[in-house]
């Protein structure tokens, strides 16, 4: 990557524009002055590496985001990234796999960015019943499987709403951290989508899953609401990424269902 004053200030621009902050706003959030921000704009200056840290945590960026931030400004990265496999993070794959089994007799998986699974617990089985194996096969991406036609979609039964809940999410995620990989990621899933106007009642796309229990149309729904956790205190790379899904009863008949099944 280029660096220097000119090519900071270019993906420095390019930043503020896609989290539509103005200049004064950057300045008063990073402590300093429209005028400085715009002189680092435009290349006359040279940022120094306290600063390149405070503008990207004031435009929210993700810490790869601020090492690529910091590359274009001339500086060494200052977040590592160290291999999930690695022994010194050891102790947070063990107390993932301690949270996991403690979500039991609730499916709850372990995802890096776009939906790549990196941990399962035992009931994850709900999701994966009746899928394609080539679906199953590692690295599995949690999107993918819960939208394609061999996956869990013929099993879903609100698959316009959930599928758009799901593809919506990614456009968030894409608005904010253009990437050409996830806009073609979104292409894909938008295929597995019907083509269909929401219904008269339709109350949101953010909605429970509805996911029958087994194969047949007279299958036992399940209604699943999920919760979403990030370690947002991580200074890892590799950690800061990873998302932990868990999936919850919505009501009581889901909730003994999943108790008989474990």
């Amino acid at each position: 990557m280029l660096a220097g004053p000119g090519h900071f200030g270019h993906e420095l621009r390019r930043w503020r524009t896609r989290r539509r902050v103005s200049q004064l706003d950057l300045a008063i959030r990073a402590d300093t002055t429209q005028r400085h921000l715009s002189f680092l704009e435009r290349g006359r200056s040279r940022p120094g590496r306290a600063m390149v840290v405070r503008l990207a945590e004031a435009l929210g960026l993700s810490l790869r985001e601020r090492n690529e931030l910091l590359l274009a400004g001339g500086y060494a990265p200052v977040y590592a990234e160290t291999s999930l496999d690695a022994p010194e993070l050891g102790p947070v794959r063990e107390a993932l796999g301690r949270i996991l089994d403690g979500h039991l007799p609730y499916p709850a998986v372990v995802v890096r960015p776009y939906g790549e699974l990196v941990a399962a617990n035992a009931a994850f089985g709900v999701l994966t019943q009746g899928a394609a194996p080539a679906l199953l096969e590692p690295p599995v991406n949690v999107l993918r499987l819960a939208l394609h036609p061999d996956g869990m979609a013929r099993r879903v039964v609100n698959l316009v709403e959930w599928g758009r809940h799901i593809t919506g999410s990614l456009r968030d995620r894409a608005r904010r951290s253009p990437d050409p990989a996830l806009d073609a990621f979104i292409a894909e899933l938008d295929g597995y989508v019907p083509d269909v106007e929401p219904s008269a009642d339709h109350l949101g796309f953010a909605v429970p899953l509805r996911l029958r229990a087994g194969e047949g149309a007279a299958s036992p729904e399940l209604r699943l609401i999920t919760t979403l956790t990030s370690f947002a205190t991580a200074v890892d790379v590799t950690l800061a990424e990873l998302r932990l899904e868990a999936f919850l009863p919505a009501d009581e008949e889901t909730a003994r269902i999943l108790a008989q099944r474990s």
